[in-house]
């Protein structure tokens, strides 16, 4: 589910079983991290249709109409497990390790300014000290960032300058078809992921936190923002084999909200989503992930009331054996919203040990300013869908006509924390742990707020469990904040 905010409902249907006559797409978890050389003869004798194998980490797409599959499969002791990926998404709704390094050289690149038509509008920007981090680098053209979202609007005049189409690649039913074509954007929150991070210094609109580098699209959300297991395993072996050095995902993972370990109807979803996730990071990708929206202790969950999301929901018990996927996935940098006054967001969620750093994300209900007089982030939105996807008063034209939008989520914090990972990565820094623990020792520390700033948050409680928000922690280490806000100038200055 992508992880705009404003309203919450960030979920996950639940899986059934496969009815005869109706094609359905497997995930096929093998024993061993590789793909054995019969894989396709044994889909076929099962019943089933290869799709594509990805050999790095044990994992084979097919899909299939009988009711015996999965069981015929299971029969295979080289096969750990079988599910059907058949309501096993995520949606996002708009609401009120392995240390390798990546394989290109990096050249750094040269300063931009902040000039952009719209530029004025970005408080986000301000408050992140990108201008000034600017002054210094724009970010590196041998800096690739895949934004693993609903595709991007590659035509858009802001973003088009950036576009690496080679690299670009549609990941909708599990195999890879690659270029910026297959990879546009449906949807629209790509495209504003997509701005945050990288839109070009040209004049245009406005500015991204590395509008030097480029970036690609990796569709996984289709164009109701759902992101079905085949696609994230998809998107994260594709970063893996491209050379990518970052990725933004700004979404949740199938198939649950809440991923749970001990479940055994789970466990073949989340475990090669896993795989792949880890599978990037060995390969040089530093992974950055929203933690989302719904208000939520993650370091102490307790119910799950989001899934399913494209049925009726049905209440279960969590417990801490269950995680967000890809945030809470060991190396990822997960990344929680703050507004224009510095503070958590009223519908971020977090959690020590799960929040490693804020960015901004917009709130518009505690944190209206001057700066942000409506509390959202502003960025890229493709012109075909600016006036389907974007609500009137959020919509805004540039005087060359490119089109944009105002948004609010962790969706939006997640990108700036994504940009700011790829100007250190630009300044020759590729390692993933190198690359995090930068941002993250040189992110502005902010301490828990203060009794009556935290009453300021009770009309939110946590929308799975109904619990008041607290923080707790130190201004080093805590759990709205983690390390703290990021702060550009000191990543590319910074140790």
């Amino acid at each position: 589910m992508l992880c705009l905010a404003m309203a919450v409902v960030l979920t996950a249907p639940i899986i059934g079983p496969a009815r005869a006559g109706t094609m359905q797409t497997y995930i096929v978890l093998y024993n061993a991290q590789a793909v054995p050389a019969d894989a396709a003869r044994t889909i076929t004798n099962a019943g089933g249709v290869f799709v594509y194998a990805y050999d790095a980490i044990g994992v084979v797409i097919a899909r299939s109409d009988s009711p015996l599959f999965r069981d015929t499969l299971l029969a295979d002791s080289r096969i750990e497990n079988v599910s059907s990926t058949a309501g096993f998404a995520t949606r996002l709704r708009d609401v009120v390790t392995t240390d390798a390094s990546a394989p290109s050289q990096i050249v750094p690149g040269p300063p931009v300014t902040d000039n952009d038509s719209l530029s004025p509008l970005q408080w986000d920007m301000v408050q992140i000290h990108t201008p000034e981090a600017h002054a210094i680098t724009g970010g590196s053209r041998d800096v690739l960032v895949g934004d693993i979202d609903t595709g991007l609007d590659y035509t858009h005049p802001d973003l088009a300058p950036n576009v690496d189409s080679a690299n670009s690649v549609n990941c909708l039913t599990g195999a890879p078809v690659s270029g910026a074509v297959a990879a546009n954007d449906d949807n629209g929150h790509g495209t504003h992921t997509a701005g945050t991070i990288a839109a070009a210094a040209n004049g245009i609109g406005i500015v991204g936190v590395a509008p030097n580098v480029r970036i690609a699209g990796i569709k996984a959300g289709n164009a109701a923002g759902f992101f079905f297991p085949e696609a994230v395993v998809c998107a994260f072996v594709w970063a893996g084999t491209h050379g990518f050095n970052v990725t933004n995902n700004s979404y949740f993972a199938d198939p649950f909200y809440l991923n749970c370990h001990n479940d055994p109807v789970q466990r073949a979803i989340w475990k090669a989503e896993q795989r792949a996730i880890r599978f990037a990071m060995s390969q040089g990708v530093t992974v950055v992930a929203a933690v989302g929206n719904f208000a939520d202790d993650l370091a102490h969950p307790t119910m799950d009331l989001q899934s399913p999301d494209d049925t009726t929901p049905v209440a279960r018990a969590v417990h801490n054996d269950c995680v967000d996927i890809p945030a809470e996935i060991a190396g990822v940098l997960g990344v929680s919203a703050v507004g224009n006054l510095g503070r958590k967001s009223f519908y971020s969620s977090y959690g020590l040990g799960v929040v490693e750093v804020a960015a901004p994300g917009g709130d518009s209900i505690l944190q209206q300013t001057p700066a942000a007089p409506n509390g959202r982030v502003l960025s890229t939105w493709p012109s075909t869908l600016l006036t389907v996807t974007c609500l009137p008063a959020r919509r805004l034209v540039d005087a060359s006509g490119a089109t944009y939008c105002y948004q609010q989520g962790t969706s939006m914090a997640s990108p700036h924390a994504a940009g700011v990972a790829a100007l250190v990565a630009s300044q020759g820094r590729v390692k993933p742990g190198q690359i995090a623990a930068t941002v993250q020792l040189t992110a502005d520390p902010v301490s828990c707020p203060i009794p009556t700033t935290v009453s300021l948050y009770a009309f939110f409680p946590s929308q799975n469990n109904g619990a008041p928000q607290a923080c707790q922690g130190s201004s080093g280490s805590n759990s709205w904040y983690g390390k703290g806000q990021v702060n550009a100038l000191s990543a590319v200055t910074g140790p």
